[in-house]
């Protein structure tokens, strides 16, 4: 006998959860390297940033509220990069823009990764703040929901909704929901221990590993699709 048809995916497998664990590992991987090895940034949380931004305008201290304005300048530039490459390259070809961003950010993080902490912190969180915007924007839902893989206070939002909702109004799958956003806030939190392990280790090599990731999830893209 022939075997049974395996039953279709409801979603893509960029959707599904192992692929918004691993980039959620990677995004708490590079926020909390940024942090501690590139002068107290966050490559990630632009809001963060925006808060600095304005406490050192009302400092008037003008050098330092620029120093802020570079990622997210950068964070903006790499949405606008995502954007021209969703209309440029069809999702049926081998490499589609998925693939060819998650391409990029592997690329740059494993150069990034061989600059010394002497080389000039803003040239670093340019290029990190560059990759995780092309990640948020390219990788936004999570079995039909909307997600963020390198900042969670979106997510904690939407857990606590689907919560809620199972609560009041008995919904099954909004509990279901709830559990996939807070197993992906873990394992961001898990990404941000893990960097910080790293960066006091491996410092600047930190990078290759997540560079490594996005390798790994590249491959899985691709032989799934």
């Amino acid at each position: 006998m022939k075997p049974k048809p395996s039953p279709p995916r409801l979603f893509p497998l960029h959707e599904s959860l192992r692929i918004g664990i691993c980039l959620a590992i990677v995004g708490g991987i590079l926020d909390a390297h940024t942090y501690l090895f590139r002068g107290g940034v966050f490559a990630n949380a632009q809001t963060g940033n925006m808060v600095l931004f304005g406490i050192s305008v009302a400092e008037q201290e003008w050098l330092r509220a620029f120093y802020y304005l570079i990622p997210i300048g950068a964070f903006f530039l790499g949405v606008a990069v995502t954007e021209l490459l969703k209309r440029k390259i069809s999702e049926q070809a081998f490499l589609n823009w998925r693939h060819t961003i998650l391409l990029i950010e592997a690329v740059l993080l494993c150069v990034m990764g061989f600059c010394p902490q002497s080389f000039p912190n803003a040239i670093v969180n340019v290029a990190v703040s560059f990759i995780c915007s092309l990640q948020v924007n390219a990788f936004r839902t999570l079995k039909g929901n909307a997600y963020a893989t390198t900042m969670c206070t979106g997510n904690l939002r939407s857990a606590a909704e689907q919560l809620c909702r199972y609560w009041f109004d008995h919904d099954h799958k909004a509990l279901s929901h709830a559990l996939h956003y807070f197993v992906i806030i873990f394992f961001f939190c898990c990404g941000a221990a893990i960097g910080a392990f790293l960066t006091e280790f491996l410092s600047g090599g930190t990078l290759w590993v997540c560079s490594g990731m996005l390798f790994f999830t590249l491959l899985m893209l691709i032989t799934d699709e």
